[in-house]
């Protein structure tokens, strides 16, 4: 049988790859009656960033949209992407964690399993193969798809076929970049299908502009299952638009049989959708085939993209596109895909912002030249590894084999906060978020951030609270208005809140307001920073701006030059802060949770 079945990723790949995984629930459910009438193999509902994004910004229960979305899709497979032993975080948790997730996964109406390993090491694969199969699940085993001196279509058949050992229903070949060519792409899948017993599913992003004709030659080649994304929400670094797909094989040996006109219907829904999501559309929704070169997959240069400009310097892009493949080729040339497309572009960022390559190493990457996340491809840039690890020998076991049952701990350091096994999960898989998000649902002040930016006559008339970010001076400060006076008032107290710390500000008029800095608020309103500007060679400062994680020093401790003394996180990922000089700590000016900016002093050492 040629017929050709279609999984969509409009509820998950396509809305990370475009508007930084922001849709919510509300925004899913009217459409799901006509989603679920068209017959699709599988519709893509959960994983990848959806997880984080749904605690740290819609602030819904991850959990519950899946199980609405279950009820709402009765007839349809529900998919999820998995990272094999890192789950949905961004390092590796033990054995018992993993079964668990993947048996509270499967209860909540996961029916495919999507598993890969960002390093394409198996061994990181096989406890999530092995607990999918237990839940009597479709387990798809995945081959993150990249090119490298270190990478060959021989050694993508060889992973494949261990794949299908393991247990595999099905093999996925994950081209997370858009990296594939046609005839490349023809090779591969004749390759596989000629060596395979089990089907084979291709995902390619439509970032170069190929992806298209790659799942076409895939076709050709024997493949039977392709991904698309429905056309509102197709192109760009998403996936070849589903109506295409359709309209190009109907008709052939390979028609999908899906209805053409059910599927326009669906595409009109969400063009009007997207609309309200603008304030998070992804700055690269053309072709780019610069992902060539840089190799950054779909779903990362849009939030990559959100957080340079948050940070006030989007306008560094190309140098960070031209650094990133020379750290990838410095940490052994890793397929670029969560998580080790945040650790390079991270560090890569690190590298440009600072000026001078690893002079600030992240933790995930000292990480991972230890070995932790498992056996990479390539050989390691020995000057790197002594910098950022010493003389550290790297492990050769698989990295969870060092790791304790964790579950009873997690249970104990949530306590009454989680009220079911999801909730430890969820605390399991992002703890500060995670733990944030259960105290605000306990405390009944879950609020979302905002779909628009709060306009000046908005603010002045005192539609409140509303919350939002200013750069200035490349300092980004987080803003939430809590209050003001009446707007009939020539002098008007505004009440706001500026990364934490209360402030009020005086507005006289609508036309004051006209002429502060681009923002929406005032020098005045930005208060400065609640910490002092560094200025001493003994001040500790940060590269860029975060949050602090960890406090390692206190008052009259003694530090040698290089001791590390703070860890903060951007962008995802925890970097130790290094101090500057020997000597002995005279001030602590930060503490766990605090917002940190560049040229603040956070720690002073004379």
């Amino acid at each position: 049988m040629s017929r050709v079945y279609i999984t969509d990723t409009i509820l998950r790949d396509a809305h990370q790859s475009l508007i930084a995984t922001r849709m919510r629930t509300e925004d899913m459910l009217p459409i799901c009656g006509k989603l679920d009438q068209v017959g699709f193999w599988s519709l893509e509902v959960w994983g990848g960033a959806t997880f984080d994004a749904c605690l740290r910004f819609l602030k819904e229960d991850p959990w519950e949209r899946l199980r609405k979305l279950r009820a709402a899709l009765p007839n349809t497979r529900l998919q999820m992407l998995l990272r094999g032993q890192n789950l949905l975080g961004y390092r590796h948790y033990s054995d018992d964690v993993v079964r668990a997730f993947v048996t509270q996964a499967a209860a909540n109406g996961i029916d495919v399993f999507r598993i890969f390993d960002a390093l394409n090491d198996t061994r990181n694969l096989r406890v999530s193969i092995e607990a999918v199969k237990a839940a009597g699940k479709h387990a798809q085993g995945t081959l993150s798809y990249t090119t490298s001196p270190m990478h060959s279509i021989a050694q993508f058949v060889e992973m494949a076929k261990e794949l299908q050992a393991m247990g595999c229903d099905s093999i996925a070949i994950k081209d997370m970049a858009g990296l594939l060519t046609p005839m490349v792409t023809a090779t591969l899948v004749r390759s596989l299908v000629s060596a395979l017993r089990i089907p084979v599913h291709i995902h390619s992003h439509a970032t170069s502009g190929l992806a298209s004709m790659c799942q076409l030659k895939a076709v050709e080649n024997g493949c039977r299952h392709i991904d698309t994304a429905i056309s509102s929400f197709s192109g760009g670094t998403s996936h070849p638009a589903t109506e295409s797909m359709v309209a190009a094989l109907r008709g052939t040996e390979y028609d999908s049989g899906l209805n053409l006109e059910l599927l326009q219907e669906i595409g009109f829904y969400f063009y009007g959708v997207r609309k309200k999501y603008h304030r998070f559309e992804s700055e690269y929704t053309g072709v780019d085939t610069r992902v060539q070169v840089n190799q950054i997959p779909g779903g990362m240069i849009s939030n990559l993209a959100n957080q340079l400009r948050e940070q006030g310097a989007l306008n560094r892009m190309s140098e960070v596109l031209t650094e990133i493949p020379q750290v990838r080729e410095d940490l052994g040339f890793p397929p670029l895909v969560t998580p080790t497309s945040q650790i390079v572009g991270t560090q890569a960022l690190l590298n440009v912002l600072a000026g001078t390559r690893y002079k600030t190493i992240t933790n995930e990457v000292k990480l991972y030249l230890q070995g932790r996340y498992g056996k990479t491809p390539g050989p390691i840039n020995s000057i790197v590894r002594q910098q950022a690890i010493g003389n550290e020998e790297a492990i050769e076991c698989r990295p969870a084999d060092l790791l304790k049952d964790e579950m009873e701990s997690l249970r104990d350091d949530i306590g009454a906060l989680a009220t079911c096994e999801e909730d430890v999960l969820s605390y399991a898989m992002f703890p500060e978020i995670g733990r944030a998000f259960l105290e605000q649902r306990a405390a009944g002040t879950l609020v979302p951030e905002p779909l628009e930016l709060p306009n000046k006559t908005e603010v002045l008339q005192g539609h409140t609270p509303v919350e939002f970010n200013v750069t200035m001076h490349g300092e980004t400060y987080h803003i939430q208005v809590t209050g003001g006076g009446h707007k009939t008032l020539n002098r008007r107290p505004l009440y706001v809140s500026v990364d934490g710390v209360p402030e009020e500000i005086i507005v006289e008029t609508l036309q004051e307001m006209e002429t502060t800095p681009a923002g929406g608020i005032s020098n005045t309103a930005a208060g400065g920073s609640k910490h002092p500007r560094a200025h001493a060679p003994g001040h500790v400062t940060t590269s860029m701006p975060g949050t602090i994680v960890e406090v390692l020093v206190k008052m009259g401790d003694a530090v040698k030059a290089g001791d590390p003394v703070l860890v903060t996180e951007a962008m995802k990922m925890e970097t130790e802060v290094q101090a500057p000089i020997s000597g002995k700590v005279t001030a602590v000016n930060v503490k766990k949770g605090d917002s940190v900016n560049p040229d603040e002093a956070l720690i002073e050492i004379t």
